[in-house]
């Protein structure tokens, strides 16, 4: 516990000293970099008392996953299982390459723990995606793979048919891949990508996937959309009641918040940030509500993967609790460091 404590201390201290001063898309990219550079000679270490999970047919090693954002280009996924994550879901990825938004687009707000984002799905595209999957090897009881696809930033929202073209390329070149593919339609960093979460066209949109999710995998795979906490309760229940009716494997909730209420950081920084999606410790509050309404509607068979807010193993046990099968995250891991999934599982 001692070795655990000073390794905590010497990440604080780091961060507060060096990675704090650096701007946030570099830090990400100089500890992808060393992920990639160092990644053959990680291990997963076992962690006591840890248990498999079982959802949507698939075992999980443990109840942690990676949430999406950290390896939006599947290049260091399958480096995460070493620190302790039993799930990984890279993206968003979409059909067509893009470069995102201009930068700076990466936003520290470390007196709320909390990260602003407004990257716009960049990545290789699902095309280039696909090839590094396709030399993925699949072990028993190992990582558990999601893929997170969203909408090309080109197509318009108000296309329908556009649309479900654009999820449908992606869909077939990268779920094949993929243990399980999750449709984001609640980033607000893609012009009208919210819109999408209406149910009229969700729902189709869904059912687009999901038919050719089955053209192209011998195996029903297992489908899952995720929302965002901006949605009202009302509309949380009928993405419940639409997720039912479709048969869909599963609800991810909840995705980054437009808000920025109850801040501590200032609010003249908080404005010249600007725009973008908040993650973090502030979600709290709102993930949990989500996730209450999502499991006393759909019932105890729907898996549910509560996101958004989870830094402690305490959040982690109250977001099971509230009827989270799964959890994910990822602004928490860039708080806490290295060590942070150890502590979240031994806590859980």
């Amino acid at each position: 516990m001692r070795a655990k404590r000073a390794s905590k201390s010497l990440y604080d201290r780091l961060f507060e000293h060096v990675l704090v001063r650096m701007d946030a898309e570099k830090a990400h990219h100089l500890t992808y970099d060393a992920l990639r550079a160092g990644g053959p000679v990680l291990t997963r270490a076992p962690i006591p008392g840890v248990a498999p999970v079982r959802a949507m047919g698939l075992t999980f090693p443990n109840r942690l996953g990676l949430a999406p954002g950290f390896d939006k280009n599947a290049q260091v996924y399958d480096r995460m299982g070493a620190f302790g994550f039993g799930h990984v879901e890279i993206g968003t990825v979409t059909a067509l390459a893009q470069p995102g938004n201009p930068k700076p687009r990466l936003f520290r707000l470390p007196e709320d723990r909390a990260i602003v984002n407004r990257m716009g799905f960049n990545n290789d595209g699902a095309t280039a995606v696909a090839a590094r999957l396709a030399k993925r090897r699949r072990k028993p009881g190992g990582l558990v793979l999601g893929v997170n696809i969203g909408k090309s930033k080109v197509v318009p929202d108000d296309d329908q048919a556009a649309v479900e073209a654009d999820y449908e390329t992606s869909t077939r070149l990268l779920a094949p891949h993929a243990d399980y593919l999750v449709v984001n339609v609640s980033s607000p960093n893609t012009p009208g990508l919210r819109n999408l979460q209406a149910v009229e066209k969700l729902a189709p949109l869904l059912a687009h996937v999901r038919r050719t999710a089955d053209e192209v995998t011998s195996a029903q795979l297992p489908l899952l959309v995720k929302i965002a906490p901006d949605l009202s309760d009302e509309d949380v229940l009928a993405v419940a009641d639409m997720a039912l009716d479709l048969g869909l494997a599963g609800i991810i909730a909840t995705n980054t918040t437009i808000s920025r209420e109850g801040l501590r950081t200032p609010s003249a920084k908080v404005a010249e940030i600007g725009a973008g999606g908040l993650s973090g410790a502030p979600l709290t509050e709102r993930s949990t509500e989500v996730l209450r309404l999502l499991r006393g509607r759909v019932g105890p068979d729907l898996t549910l993967i509560g996101v958004g807010g989870i830094s402690t193993p305490e959040q982690a046990r109250e977001r099971v609790a509230a009827g989270a099968d799964l959890v994910q995250a990822y602004s928490a891991l860039i708080y806490g460091g290295p060590s942070w999934p150890r502590r979240i599982l031994e806590g859980l």
